[in-house]
């Protein structure tokens, strides 16, 4: 069984590397070039150059699949996309990186191999330097920037990720665009402040939403709008055939986050 990745540096393209598929299709290309950004676990500097890298890295998987030979390319997506779709109305900065992920996607499905897209929840786990880095900063006392406490998001733990993907690859999803989120849209407020908890801050401080003028010096635009950016109240569908996560519930996902640095 052959996998190639685009993106194979970054952590979830590291954690696909890991992760020989089993029953997948023979000789399959997965593209997760651009998902560093795909988290809110970041202040938004992983946007910065996104519509270049990305569309490049996209470009590069669908002549890599090409020249690999592989019957089908599996595109990295974004979920928080289906909320611009569903009729949000985005301002920029966020709606040109949205413009550029529905670019991304095409690109992909209308390249010179069958290709399926896979819109991935918002990315946390036990590799995320992001969430390293708010450990160190809770430790600290540090507030963050959370958001609206009512605008709730879809997240999707790194092993599930990974999951997700390999289910993905079958040759009857050519074509298709399928979802993989754990299903139960929280709050950013809400999943930050459960694991800060778990790292032994009970009572983690919130920069205030009338902050954000302030604010802006650290933390990015991008970050705050996607924050504020409540995902429609149906779970975005159809997803991955045959695949369920692991850790549905966030806060098991978090539990195992904590128990893995912990070994």
């Amino acid at each position: 069984m052959s996998l190639s990745i685009t993106g194979s540096r970054s952590e979830l393209g590291r954690l696909l590397a890991r992760s020989p598929p089993a029953t997948a299709t023979r000789n399959i290309h997965i593209n997760v070039a651009g998902q560093q950004a795909n988290t809110l676990l970041h202040d938004g500097h992983a946007w910065k150059d996104f519509a270049r890298t990305a569309l490049a890295g996209t470009r590069r998987a669908t002549r890599a699949a090409r020249a690999d030979g592989a019957p089908l390319l599996v595109h990295a997506s974004f979920a928080f996309v289906n909320a611009a779709e569903r009729g949000v109305n985005l301002k920029d900065p966020l709606r040109s990186l949205v413009e550029t992920i529905l670019e991304c996607e095409m690109l992909a499905l209308s390249g010179p191999v069958p290709a399926c897209v896979v819109r991935l929840g918002y990315l946390y786990g036990p590799e995320s330097s992001d969430l390293r880095a708010y450990r160190k900063a809770f430790d600290l006392g540090r507030p963050y920037w959370s958001g609206p406490p009512k605008a709730r998001q879809y997240h999707l733990h790194q092993f599930d990720a990974v999951s997700a993907l390999l289910a993905a690859a079958r040759k009857r999803n050519a074509a298709r665009t399928l979802y993989a989120t754990d299903g139960h849209a929280i709050s950013f407020t809400k999943f930050m402040d459960a694991f800060a908890r778990r790292v032994g801050r009970q009572t983690p401080l919130h920069l205030p939403l009338f902050s954000k003028p302030l604010a802006k010096v650290i933390v990015y635009e991008e970050h705050m709008q996607q924050t504020a950016l409540a995902m429609p109240p149906r779970i975005p569908s159809p997803p991955v055939p045959g695949w369920k996560p692991r850790f549905s519930d966030y806060r098991k996902g978090l539990d195992q986050v904590v128990d893995a640095w912990d070994r």
